[in-house]
């Protein structure tokens, strides 16, 4: 099942089903878990985000065998997070029944909107339950949190952690991601002919068509880059290996999109000085390795989604209808394909600033 689909079907019958379930009552406070199943569905950016969390929960309880159950499109995100019980997928349908014969001291469904994972803690065998109280889906946990729309994502995920004792840092841990050998080893084959120069890292594609900012704009930035005596390097999947084979052939960039596997593609970005993105999982899987981004945000926050702290830069829209993203659903709108409205010219300025002086100031650009 896709995600809209998910979606759709979350809209449809979710308010119905969760009111059908009986409200779970407050639970006094037990002993350290020895087991907890914490849900993620989504995308990739938000699994990678809720890592720092998930590195809490280890060090809080090291004997606790945690599972996750995630969906087909993020579940490999977690492989950034040492020593994970078991990665299910939520939407494959003998993987979620091996979830409901388990049993678990501790249940956490961190989706921040939608209503059947919430539906799904509530099915799972588990002393005690906790997910954001951000409509009728609180009625099915025993500790209910509230969620700030206003908030780093990460500390929102760290909210759910408050009920076990465990309190969110004052800044994130830099990085927060481990990468496989195996993809490191993978990714200094592939840019081994750059030698020791400082590259770009450029990812043109997007979820969903209203963050894409267009190929031809990536082409014009790669290319000012060329001038300015800077490689760059193309990731992504098979999906954007047109746009990119475009920007390689017309810039001289090394394309790897459709080339390299989710790791591998991190372990390029880990090699890179800055990266170039949308709103997008690689964004994030960046900011959790410690390289330097430079982002462009349309639809989405820029408050609530783009990387904190030094070496961030982002290109947020300047349209008065933006950022109009809630509950991961962007609205209608009369703007028929990006409302990303950066200048090419500017976005390539300062990316050749950051690849030239490591600019490690973070701001704004309006």
């Amino acid at each position: 099942m896709q995600a809209k689909d998910l979606k759709r079907l979350d809209s449809l019958a979710g308010p119905l089903l969760v009111r059908l379930l009986p409200r779970r009552k407050k639970s006094a406070p037990a002993q350290a878990p020895r087991s907890a199943l914490i849900i993620r569905p989504g995308g990739i950016g938000d699994a990678v985000l809720l890592i720092p969390a998930l590195r809490a929960l280890q060090a809080a309880y090291p004997a606790c065998r945690i599972d996750i159950l995630a969906e087909r499109r993020n579940a490999a995100a977690f492989q950034f997070c040492a020593g994970l019980n078991a990665v299910h997928r939520y939407d494959e349908p003998g993987e979620l029944r091996a979830v409901f014969k388990n049993r678990y001291d501790l249940v956490i469904d961190t989706e921040q909107w939608y209503r059947l994972s919430a539906l799904v803690s509530r099915l799972v065998r588990a002393r005690r339950s906790i997910g954001f109280a951000t409509n009728e889906r609180q009625r099915l946990f025993t500790d209910a949190v509230p969620y700030d729309m206003q908030e780093y994502e990460p500390f929102s995920f760290f909210r759910l952690l408050a009920p076990l004792g465990i309190d969110a840092p004052a800044e994130l841990p830099v990085p927060f991601l481990e990468l496989p050998d195996a993809a490191r080893e993978t990714a200094a084959r592939f840019l081994a002919r750059l030698g020791d120069q400082p590259f770009a890292a450029i990812f043109p594609g997007a979820s969903v068509p209203r963050k894409e900012w267009g190929g031809a704009r990536f082409r014009q930035v790669a290319a000012s880059v060329a001038l300015a005596g800077h490689a760059t390097v193309v990731v992504g999947g098979k999906e954007d290996e047109d746009v990119a084979d475009a920007i390689a052939r017309a810039t001289g960039a090394i394309n790897l999109a459709g080339q390299t596997s989710l790791a591998e593609s991190a372990a390029v970005i880990a090699a890179a000085k800055v990266l170039l993105t949308g709103d997008s999982g690689l964004l994030h899987i960046a900011a959790g390795l410690g390289t330097a981004t430079l982002s462009l945000f349309g639809p989405s926050d820029a408050v609530k989604w783009a990387p904190k702290g030094d070496g961030h830069r982002v290109f947020a829209s300047s349209l008065s209808c933006a950022p109009c993203a809630r509950w991961g659903t962007i609205p209608p709108c009369a703007h028929e394909t990006s409302c990303i409205d950066a200048d090419p010219s500017e976005v390539a300025r300062t990316l050749i600033q950051m690849l030239r002086e490591g600019d490690r100031d973070t701001a704004n650009v309006q």
